[in-house]
């Protein structure tokens, strides 16, 4: 993949599955920043990260709680995942304190872009774009590999069989 690749996804399983190769790949200390609008699958791709981590339950959107742990049951690391839709400030986001948890988990940080840039030097953003169609499932995920392994991994493993 080049330093930006479009990846096309066209059912939420699809994305499922594109998730868990990103988790299969992830390591503690890794943040992932998802963007798109609403309803575009960010929470959809956490789902499959969990489970490429070895997370065994349910994994939902934080939206009301903000961040929300799902441990690992096995040796992975844990999944931090985080919505930041309602978070304001940069003040906001260090109240979190997730700076103590990211070094033992994955964290993937919902509408995250321009607010955890300070989290942590492993970091990827995925931009989640729908179709133009609103009765199409379809969407395209754009990768922006911005530090740590992501930057020298080879991602196009995670395209995978279509």
């Amino acid at each position: 993949m080049s330093d930006r690749t479009r990846l096309e996804v066209p059912t939420p399983e699809r994305m499922r599955e594109v998730g868990a190769a990103i988790g299969r790949i992830a390591r503690a200390g890794d943040v992932i920043v998802l963007s798109g609008d609403l309803g575009a699958g960010k929470t959809t791709l956490t789902q499959g990260i969990g489970k490429g981590l070895g997370i065994d339950e349910q994994v939902t959107s934080p939206t009301f709680v903000i961040s929300r742990v799902h441990a690992n049951p096995g040796v992975g690391p844990d999944l931090i995942h985080v919505d930041a839709y309602r978070l304001e400030s940069l003040d906001e986001v260090v109240d979190l304190d997730l700076e103590s948890e990211v070094d033992y988990g994955v964290t993937v940080v919902e509408w995250g872009e321009g607010k955890v840039d300070m989290l942590h030097d492993s970091r990827i953003v995925l931009r989640i774009l729908r179709s133009d169609d609103p009765g199409d499932d379809a969407r395209t995920i754009e990768f922006e590999p911005v530090s740590g392994h992501w930057v020298t991994d080879d991602l196009a493993a995670l395209a995978g069989p279509a």
